[in-house]
């Protein structure tokens, strides 16, 4: 082992001579050939002709590294395990606190794991798409010595190894440093560097103009259609001289071998969104459902959203008929208050929710997912329009966060956007009750008179309930009021705040 240096003899020096008796490990002492020690009687301190240099390093432990598991963290929700999605580290790699160690899907949303310490990658637990359970070890890290023990201790031969190492590998990054100066994450250095992006080349749309990840999944879309338009320019050039060449040369003939495919079964595991949903559906087993179907007349509806529509796309907002489904059912979860709650696993205690955060259940790329928009009592048509399209649009680019698909107190599906009649949802615990949407449908109708066919438009809606703490009355009032509000829009303004 290397000698540490003239400021780590002088401190281990005192170690050892602080008092007239020489304090040392029975370990040290029973080390062959450790220390030689020439101690006169009446002198007040021994002479210390030869120390061996291990026991310079034993007197300042603290330089020796040591590897810690870095255990994942409680993410929150009664969540107790994630999959792996993507590593932005490797064994070897320096990492420091706050760098982005990987991604991880929850059955709620991804998760950017970082780093709680400064060290070296020494060991990864997980592969992609690997069920990372919480609590136990993601990776082990070295930790590396404090400042103050590089302040006190001089390099030694090891040491100079690893300064060597770093430097190769900061050469090797120039590029990733290249850009160290724009505010933004790992996660979206990292992104800009798989796709050859320079960070100084986007314009950040973040606080203090930090780049997000939303900046350079924009910048990579608007470059592809740059490069469409101008490969379909080159394509064209191509076309016509090929076509010139072909009027004086010959066409040459083809046989058209065809080749069978062979079709075969194919396994997989269920993992992400997949087997989020699983888990969920499989807890919803024990719940006693309750339905009730009912049909809307939502013509005058229809009247109202045609009327608005131009108003919002002035505000670049799209107005669809879910805010107005959204704030009715707020409205009338204020007269049903049971509704908007939640009972615990064993079905004992029941919590009224004060919040009315109503997921919207929507397809994406990913699979099934439910965000919710908080607070509906206290929003306004228009704001819940603003907030459906924020949920819509970082849904469609799989960026909803944890705090977008929690806390959810009630769901509306619907279902009928994509087609059917009618669905039949499932309730998502610890929630108490859902509804699913049909398709707006054009009908004929009776007119007021009774005698004159005239056009209506229809919605189905299917209701289900935990017949545990909701009857069958409580619900169908519920419904009758919904029903009402928005059969008759004008109604909810006098319940408006």
């Amino acid at each position: 082992m290397a000698f540490c240096g003239k400021l780590c003899w002088r401190r281990s020096y005192l170690n050892i001579f602080n008092s007239r008796k020489l304090l040392v490990p029975k370990s040290v002492i029973s080390s062959r050939n450790l220390f030689q020690v020439n101690h006169r009687r009446h002198d007040r301190r021994p002479d210390v002709t030869h120390i061996h240099k291990s026991w310079l390093h034993l007197s300042y432990n603290r330089l020796a590294p040591e590897v810690v598991p870095f255990l994942l963290s409680d993410i929150g929700e009664g969540i107790g395990e994630v999959t792996v999605k993507e590593w932005y580290v490797k064994v070897g790699d320096n990492v420091r606190q706050f760098d982005s160690i990987c991604e991880v899907q929850s059955d709620k949303a991804s998760v950017t794991i970082t780093s709680r310490y400064d060290g070296v990658i020494r060991h990864i637990h997980y592969e992609i798409d690997g069920i990372a359970k919480v609590g136990k070890p993601l990776v082990d890290i070295e930790i590396v010595s404090t400042n103050e023990e590089q302040m006190d201790a001089v390099l030694d031969e090891e040491s100079d190894k690893s300064s060597n190492i770093s430097l190769s590998a900061a050469d090797d990054n120039k590029s990733f440093e290249s850009t160290a100066k724009v505010l933004t994450t790992p996660a979206v250095r990292r992104l800009a560097n798989e796709h050859n992006i320079r960070l100084t080349d986007i314009s950040g749309t973040g606080r203090d103009g930090r780049i997000l990840k939303e900046d350079v999944l924009t910048y990579i879309e608007n470059s592809s259609k740059t490069s469409v338009v101008s490969t379909d320019k080159s394509v064209a050039k191509s076309v016509d001289a090929d076509s010139d060449k072909s009027k004086t040369q010959p066409k040459p003939t083809f046989k058209v071998q065809e080749e069978a495919s062979t079709v075969s079964d194919k396994t997989e595991p269920i993992k992400g969104i997949k087997k989020a949903m699983t888990k969920t559906m499989t807890q919803s087993l024990n719940i006693p459902h309750m339905g009730l179907g009912d049909e809307i007349d939502v013509s005058q509806l229809v009247e109202l959203r045609a009327k608005l529509k131009n108003l919002f796309k002035d505000r670049n907002i799209t107005l669809s008929y879910m805010p107005f489904f959204l704030k009715a059912a707020s409205m009338a979860l204020l007269e049903y208050p049971i509704l908007n709650s939640s009972v615990d696993d064993k079905c004992e205690n029941i919590t009224y929710k004060a919040s009315h955060n109503i997921g919207v259940a929507m397809d994406t790329k990913q699979g099934l997912l439910v965000p919710n928009i908080k607070n509906v009592q206290n929003l306004t048509i228009l704001e819940i329009a603003e907030e459906l399209n924020r949920l819509q649009e970082i849904g469609a680019k799989n960026l909803l966060s944890s705090e977008d698909m929690s806390n959810g107190t009630f769901t509306l599906s619907n279902i009928g956007s994509i087609g059917g009649l009618f669905g039949i949802p499932v309730i998502l615990p610890p929630e108490v009750a859902i509804g699913a949407l049909g398709g707006i449908k054009a009908v004929p109708k009776f007119g007021s008179d009774d005698k004159t066919i005239v056009k209506a438009h229809t919605l189905t809606v299917v209701w289900r309930a935990d017949h545990r703490v909701i009857d069958g009355a409580t619900i169908c009032r519920f419904s009758s009021l919904w029903k009402q509000y928005l059969e008759t829009p004008s109604s909810m303004l006098l319940q408006l705040k």
